[in-house]
């Protein structure tokens, strides 16, 4: 894993906005045709990423559907129940506190989605899929010279987050099914010498919910979770992994956001080189104080988000880095990869902001890790003297 050693590196979460051609197939479009556009999509995704000047770069989950629910269709053992909704508790309270805002822009949150049942054994079964996505990342990067390339993953408390077990009937069983599935992507990715991303959203989101019903579920559900995911990383370098959670992109109050300083010991728990965390909207910029008591452990990573998907406008370079160097200063600044919060485009068919204004943001994000490198490395001053 690339570390920061003589300037601040730059990353960003994973999804980037689809272009119109993946969304938008021709209607006498063959699978070969598709699989095809995709491959032209991937590539010229991580050029325009080398371009713009990040340094560790993805296939923009273009092969993917959405950052999670993609992995429903390379497992056995769920099936969609559109005639059993499920309550969407990973809301939280905000639900009932902004019951006006959720009934017009988000009104799932009032009526539930479709229930993901688990009505089988769980198994994975996405080998082509996850193939034909190394594959176009692995030529897109040969052809970008891309130095280091990462590739996402659902964690197992973000899978089937929905999800109702009719199968397994033991909580522990369910999660570890979960968890040996998705072994295989995980060993997938690690094998074709990518860095393996572990999304994982709903271990915070859940909070909430869990602590406002009975007060040590919450630890006891996400103890759970982390346990399984470690299973899943065995065999894996920490130094190849790193762990994303981050407090949902929807664009909602967020009131109900599990407080970092509260999670963050459990994060810390997962085996991995770098944290990915949120750290540029609003509701959590100010979580750069939680550096200030909790210790980075030797040799790890963390990637604080510099720049955020949750408002269209775009960051100033100027602020870009003094928020780069703000965290520098808490952690070192060889342990800083300046990230974003979350992605632009978490599932398919959602933007968070327009095509130009993400590529605006990372542009920014790059040219405030150059701004912060010169202020945390003295080269400013050595070009004055």
């Amino acid at each position: 894993m690339l570390r920061s050693c003589d300037r601040i590196l730059t990353t960003h979460v994973g999804s980037l906005i689809r272009p119109a051609a993946l969304l938008r197939p021709d209607e006498g479009a063959t699978q070969r045709d598709r699989d095809e556009t995709l491959r032209r999509a991937v590539e010229e995704v991580v050029l325009r990423q080398i371009e713009t000047g990040l340094d560790i770069v993805n296939d923009g989950e273009f092969g993917k559907s959405s950052w999670a629910a993609y992995i429903l269709d390379r497992l056995t053992g769920f099936e969609i129940s559109a005639d059993k909704l499920t309550e969407l508790r990973w809301l939280g309270r905000d639900r009932q506190r902004f019951a006006d805002f959720f009934a017009e822009h988000m009104p799932r949150a009032i009526h539930g989605m479709p229930t993901e049942v688990c009505v089988g054994p769980i198994a994975y079964r996405g080998d082509v899929e996850i193939d034909r996505d190394i594959d176009n990342l692995r030529r897109a990067a040969a052809l970008s010279g891309a130095r280091e390339v990462f590739m996402t993953a659902v964690a197992p408390a973000s899978t089937a987050y929905n999800g109702v077990d009719e199968h397994y009937g033991n909580e522990r069983d369910f999660v570890f099914a979960i968890a040996d599935a998705l072994r295989h992507e995980y060993q997938a990715i690690h094998a074709a010498g990518f860095l393996l991303q572990v999304d994982d959203a709903l271990l915070a989101n859940m909070y909430d919910d869990l602590v406002h019903r009975e007060p040590n579920r919450y630890r006891e559900w996400a103890e759970l979770r982390i346990e399984a995911l470690n299973y899943a990383l065995d065999g894996i370098p920490e130094d190849r992994v790193r762990y994303h959670v981050c407090f949902g992109s929807w664009h909602v109050p967020h009131v109900s956001d599990a407080p970092l300083e509260a999670i963050i010991d459990l994060v810390l728990e997962v085996k991995a080189g770098a944290y990915s965390i949120e750290a540029a909207n609003p509701r959590h910029e100010h979580e750069w104080r939680v550096w200030q008591s909790r210790r980075l452990p030797e040799g790890k990573i963390l990637i604080p988000g510099v720049v955020t998907h949750h408002t269209a406008t775009v960051e100033h370079p100027r602020l870009v880095a003094d928020r780069i160097v703000r965290y520098a200063s808490l952690v070192g600044r060889e342990n800083v990869i300046a990230g974003t919060d979350c992605g632009f485009a978490q599932i398919d068919s959602i933007e968070r902001v327009p095509t130009s204004v993400m590529w605006a943001k990372l542009e920014a994000l790059v040219a405030g890790a150059a701004l912060a490198s010169d202020e945390l490395w003295g080269r400013r001053r050595a070009r004055q003297a």
